[in-house]
């Protein structure tokens, strides 16, 4: 029997970048590849990826990349991996027509991007790889399962169990799952960031009953937010404004196009003459639903230019309603209550979805314990999520008759090793493990030394000093000029300026003067003195620029 590893490069304990490397013998499947969204002590910062330093030192060993759905947490960091690598691409139909879009901007068109059905089997590098259809916020969302000599090995991530879903795009294929656990599963990697929410989470994540009197009651526009990923909950808001005849425009631009790729490829269309055009749609139009979408905290920043009137094409009246149908989500809780307040200013009519009443699409308590009944894996390994979620899954799992020791809760870079059927180790670790930030500017990667600097800036300002001497004699010929930017008010503190160009004076004629004159290591030595002052007077600790300039005169 071949060895089997599993393990993640990123996505455990955390919300984002979902990454796993599954190893079966010397071959290296990895599953899913996605981003993460900053904190706000991130400044600057737009999303960060996985270190990919295993993958490509590994590379003769890769035999495919798979990708389960369409999510940025499960494969917008691809590009970034494609990047550094050139690999074979597996998903399903939506995720490769959007990743061959990305690969034509690349220029690497001539990357293979094969199609995964929905369901059925296919042989990647002599693995046979079995796929079965999962219901999920977005369609084409699958599971997968790796068929090896020890049992196999199945990755279900981001579902529910919804016995009424009639769409197969939606559909959930609860036999292809129970043939599956027919077979012998060695180790189910199953989502346990809502393993502590009681009960199944159908039907809760549904909202048209909830919405319908609202949007009935209102008197003059509705404005929905909404995750522009949430293609189930966008379905049944644009099921109910048909309801009441009502037209509905998208404010976002990539919406629109994600709408038009939909119809075009057969996902869902919306009903003809529903839709209004941005040249269709103006601020006096009264009886219609506007959606405002968006990735991550940037529907809420969205919504939040339209409520303080930095949006020339919609401005509030007291008659519109807000329905705030994106729950807040770790990294964006700043920008969602800086949104609401606004709102509140505007005195419109504000609705939010309970997020304790209505879920996402993601498993509840039931809805794992039911696949686990179907597939009844030997090893149970919860993924996506918080430890404490991580625990919580571990306490369903002993709760159906598991044992401790088939129970496998691992950090990002430790890896679980399979041998002869059981579990043998989880002491290895991969040597580099880490992320990456991408800017918002340039895509390019930030350093901690550049976050550290922004960090400073916000929260402590900057200290520029200039003085400019003779090239020759090193006599001070100009200056020294102090200029302070969020550290104190000037006006109110001559002294301290004054004493900082005390300290400068002082610093270059002793260095001058003993014959140890150096810029470099002058404007070091002047770094060091006013950060110790000004810290000693003002408890902060400020970025400073010393400039040292030397005139040849």
């Amino acid at each position: 029997m071949n060895n089997i590893k599993i393990f993640a490069l990123g996505g455990l304990d955390e919300y984002g970048k979902n990454m796993y490397c599954i190893e079966i013998g010397k071959k290296l499947f990895i599953v899913n590849c996605g981003i993460k969204r900053p904190e706000d002590n991130q400044f600057g910062v737009e999303y960060i990826v996985n270190d990919f330093s295993y993958v490509v030192e590994n590379i003769d060993r890769l035999s495919g990349i798979i990708i389960t759905h369409f999510h940025d947490d499960m494969m917008d960091g691809l590009p970034y991996l494609l990047k550094e690598i050139e690999a074979d691409v597996y998903a399903p139909n939506l995720c490769s027509i959007i990743i061959k879009e990305e690969l034509k901007k690349m220029r690497k068109s001539h990357l293979r991007v094969k199609i995964l059905p929905r369901y059925g089997k296919t042989i990647i590098d002599g693995v046979e790889l079995t796929t079965f259809g999962l219901t999920h916020s977005t369609p084409d969302a699958i599971g997968i399962s790796f068929k090896t000599d020890q049992g196999h090995i199945v990755v279900a991530e981001q579902f529910v169990v919804d016995f009424d879903m009639r769409d197969n795009a939606y559909e959930c294929d609860i036999a292809a799952i129970a043939d599956i656990g027919k077979e012998g599963v060695l180790c189910c990697l199953i989502e346990s960031s809502y393993a502590d929410k009681e009960g199944f989470t159908s039907p809760r994540h549904r909202i048209s009953n909830i919405i319908r009197p609202v949007i009935e009651d209102a008197s003059g526009r509705i404005f929905f937010t909404l995750y522009e990923q949430n293609f189930f909950r966008l379905r049944e808001i644009i099921a109910v404004a048909a309801e009441y005849k009502k037209k509905v425009f998208f404010f976002d631009e990539k919406m629109r196009d994600l709408m038009n790729l939909f119809a075009l490829n057969e996902y869902y269309k919306i009903p003809e003459k529903m839709q209004l055009t941005e040249k269709q749609f103006n601020n006096e139009i009264d009886d219609c639903i506007v959606i405002v979408s968006g990735d991550g905290a940037n529907v809420f920043n969205v919504m939040n230019k339209i409520a303080i009137g930095e949006e020339s094409k919609i401005e509030l009246r007291t008659t519109d309603t807000i329905i705030i149908a994106s729950p807040m989500v770790p990294g964006t809780e700043k920008q969602a209550n800086l949104m609401e307040n606004e709102l509140y200013k505007d005195n419109v009519n504000i609705f939010k979805l309970d997020p304790k009443q209505i879920l996402s699409l993601h498993p509840a308590s039931e809805d794992i314990k039911m696949i686990l009944s179907l597939l009844k894996p030997k090893y149970v390994l919860p993924v996506m999520g918080d430890y404490r979620n991580f625990i919580a899954a571990a306490n369903l799992a002993l709760s159906t008759g598991y044992t401790p020791d088939k129970i496998i809760i691992l950090d990002n870079g430790q890896i679980a090793t399979f041998a002869d059927g059981r579990l043998i180790s989880t002491s290895e670790y991969v040597e580099k493990i880490g992320e990456i930030m991408i800017g918002t500017q340039d895509n390019k990667d930030i350093t901690s030394h550049v976050l550290k600097d922004r960090t400073t800036l916000s929260t402590d300002g900057v200290i520029i000093v200039g003085v400019a001497i003779n090239y020759k004699t090193k006599d001070i010929i100009g200056g020294p000029d102090v200029q302070s930017r969020g550290v104190f008010y000037v006006k109110d503190s001559e002294y301290l300026i004054k004493n900082i160009g005390k300290i400068v004076v002082d610093v270059i004629t002793e260095k001058v003067e003993n014959g140890t004159y150096e810029n470099l290591e002058a404007k070091v030595e002047l770094r060091n003195r006013i950060e110790r002052y000004v810290a000693r007077e003002t408890g902060k600790r400020p970025m400073i620029i010393p400039a040292i300039i030397e005139i040849n005169v």
